[in-house]
C-alpha cells in the first residue's frame, strides 16, 4: 500500500465505486502483516515512498516466496536481495511474473508502470572492474524497480584513468553517483573530484589477500579526501541505491 493506492482507494470510497467495508478490508493489513516467521510492513510505503524490500539470504526459499506473494498482493512492486536460483523457483511457483537477474542476485516483479519526467534526476553507477559488477548491478536493478533512471559506467578503474575520463558527459547529468570497487578503493576519490554531486561508496569484497574481503577497500573510502564521498557498508549495493533513491526524490509530500 503506498500513496497513490492509498488516494485511490479513498477517492474510490467517495465516488461510491467501492464500499466502505470493502475499503477497510483492504486497510486491514496496516501496518503490518503477522505470517507467523515475519511481520510484513505494509505501512512503509505510505511512511517513507518506498516498499520493504526482502532479503533473501539467511531465509528458505520458502519462507521468501511466502513473504514475496504476501507482499504482491498489496500492489507495489516488489524487490528481493541475494537471492539464488532455487529461491526463484520457489518464488516463481506462487508470482509467475517475477523475474530473476543471476547477476545482480535480485528477483524482481514490477506491479506499477514506471512514470519519468523529461527533467527526472539520473543517478549513475560506476564500478571499477568487470569483477565487481555484481554488486553494481544490485544497485542499478534496486534503483530500476523504485521508478529511477540509471546510468551504467562499468570497468573504469584506477589503473585505466583514460576510460574514465570518457564518461565526462554522462557523469556531468547525474544527481548522484554510486562507485563501487574492490582492491584499493581508490575510485570514489577520483570521481569525488570530477563532479559535483554526492557520491556514495560502495567497497567490494573483491582483491587479493590484504583487501582482507572489501576491508581495505572500506577503510580506503572513509579516509577519502574528497568531501563529497560517503560510503556504505561492504557490497552493499542496494543500500547504496536506496540511499540515492531518496536523494534524487526528495522529502514526501
Amino acid at each position: 500500500m503506498d500513496k497513490d493506492t492509498l488516494l485511490r482507494l479513498l477517492e474510490d470510497v467517495r465516488n461510491g465505486l467501492i464500499s466502505s467495508e470493502t475499503a477497510s478490508a483492504n486497510l486491514a493489513q496496516l501496518p503490518f502483516e503477522d505470517i507467523g516467521f515475519a511481520k510484513l510492513d505494509h505501512h512503509r510505503p505510505l511512511r517513507t515512498g518506498l516498499p520493504e524490500v526482502i532479503l533473501a539470504a539467511g531465509k528458505t526459499a520458502d519462507q521468501v516466496a511466502e513473504i514475496f506473494e504476501r507482499m504482491a498482493e498489496s500492489g507495489v512492486n516488489v524487490l528481493a536481495t541475494r537471492a539464488d536460483a532455487p529461491t526463484f523457483t520457489a518464488v516463481q511457483g506462487r508470482v509467475p511474473a517475477a523475474q530473476y537477474f543471476p547477476v545482480a542476485r535480485v528477483i524482481t516483479l514490477r506491479q506499477t508502470e514506471k512514470q519519468v519526467a523529461a527533467d527526472a534526476s539520473r543517478i549513475a553507477v560506476v564500478c571499477a572492474g568487470t569483477s565487481d559488477i555484481p554488486v553494481a548491478e544490485e544497485a542499478a536493478m534496486t534503483i530500476d524497480i523504485f521508478g529511477g533512471e540509471v546510468d551504467r559506467i562499468y570497468d573504469v578503474g584506477v589503473a585505466g584513468l583514460h576510460r574514465l575520463l570518457g564518461q565526462r558527459e554522462v557523469l556531468q547529468r547525474a544527481r548522484v553517483v554510486i562507485v563501487c570497487a574492490g582492491m584499493e578503493g581508490a575510485l570514489p576519490s577520483v570521481l569525488g573530484g570530477l563532479v559535483s554531486v554526492p557520491v556514495i561508496a560502495v567497497p567490494t569484497s573483491v582483491g587479493y589477500g590484504a583487501s582482507f574481503h572489501g576491508v581495505a577497500a572500506l577503510l580506503g573510502m572513509l579516509n577519502s579526501c574528497s568531501p563529497n564521498v560517503t560510503v556504505v557498508n561492504i557490497d552493499n549495493g542496494f543500500g547504496a541505491a536506496y540511499v540515492a533513491t531518496m536523494i534524487c526524490r526528495g522529502p514526501m509530500r
